[in-house]
């Protein structure tokens, strides 16, 4: 029998929640078990943000059901340390975002810091967004693709993804659904995270009646080119996207570079800088 907690960032009324307890009552089967702890009202942009400082209120809405004033990170904590402490679940969706995860919007998603939380804790989970666009918008389902591909999608990650690599950080998966129709979806890629050129976040600023200072953050184009092959390029081009993450920010690839000029002993370069102003 398999337990599968869902949370989201959109809040526990999002129309996305019902796409992802959909994919969960079918992977799950007719044995299983689907719990649901999100946000009681809608995280977008919170990230991995947990509520360190402050108490956060937990409510049971029925069976199975739960909202929380947090974060997803918060949630998932809730869910393994409280909700679900005696039986823990064997799998975490986070999803599905209205909106895609892809590319820079990785780094501020509530739906990866979700599967993040989950996997600092030990256990598999995914984040499941669908991109949206122009074809979309002309759908009566927007999350079409996500509805009729996700649990598809989700067996094949557990079947053949790396569940054990890291000894530190575990690996958790983010999947981007492209902004089609489910038909029109060209098939399945595992791509590494990309960046839109051009199209970061930036502020609107914004006065006040009363002349106070205020500022509304906004997005960049989410139809802005990226990399060939990244996860955005390939949503863009229809298909499916599946990067593998892990919460470990070290680049690696500097590490051995950096290394051979800054791993010296501070004495020895307090000496050299001695040596150089006595004019030795």
């Amino acid at each position: 029998m398999m337990r599968i907690l869902i949370t989201n960032d959109d809040g526990i009324n999002a129309p996305g929640l019902e796409v992802m307890e959909q994919i969960a009552a079918e992977l799950a089967g007719p044995d299983g078990e689907v719990w649901t702890v999100a946000p009681a009202f809608e995280q977008s942009g919170v990230a991995h943000c947990i509520s360190y400082s402050h108490p956060t209120m937990v409510a049971k809405l029925g069976p199975r059901r739960y909202a929380a004033e947090g974060s997803p990170a918060d949630c998932v904590l809730a869910a393994i340390s409280d909700i679900m402490a005696d039986s823990p679940p064997d799998l975490v969706l986070s999803g599905v975002n209205r909106g895609n995860n892809s590319g820079e919007n990785v780094m501020y998603s509530g739906t990866v810091g979700g599967a993040m939380e989950a996997a600092l804790q030990g256990l598999p989970a995914v984040a499941l967004s669908q991109y949206m666009g122009p074809k979309t918008a002309e759908l009566d389902d927007m999350f079409q693709a996500a509805r009729t591909h996700g649990a598809t999608v989700i067996r094949r990650i557990l079947d053949h993804g790396d569940w054990t690599s890291g000894e530190d950080f575990r690996l958790f998966y983010n999947v981007n659904f492209p902004p089609t129709s489910a038909a029109d979806v060209a098939g399945l890629r595992v791509a590494p995270q990309g960046r839109r050129r051009g199209a970061g976040f930036g502020v609107v600023p914004y006065t006040a009646p009363n002349g106070r200072r205020f500022m509304w953050v906004a997005g960049g184009s989410q139809q802005a080119p990226a990399r060939a092959g990244s996860d955005v390029a390939v949503n863009m081009d229809g298909y499916v996207s599946v990067t593998p993450m892990r919460a470990d920010l070290t680049c690696h690839f500097s590490l051995d570079r950096l290394s051979q000029t800054l791993d010296r002993d501070l004495g020895d370069h307090a000496r050299e800088q001695t040596e150089a102003r006595d004019g030795k």
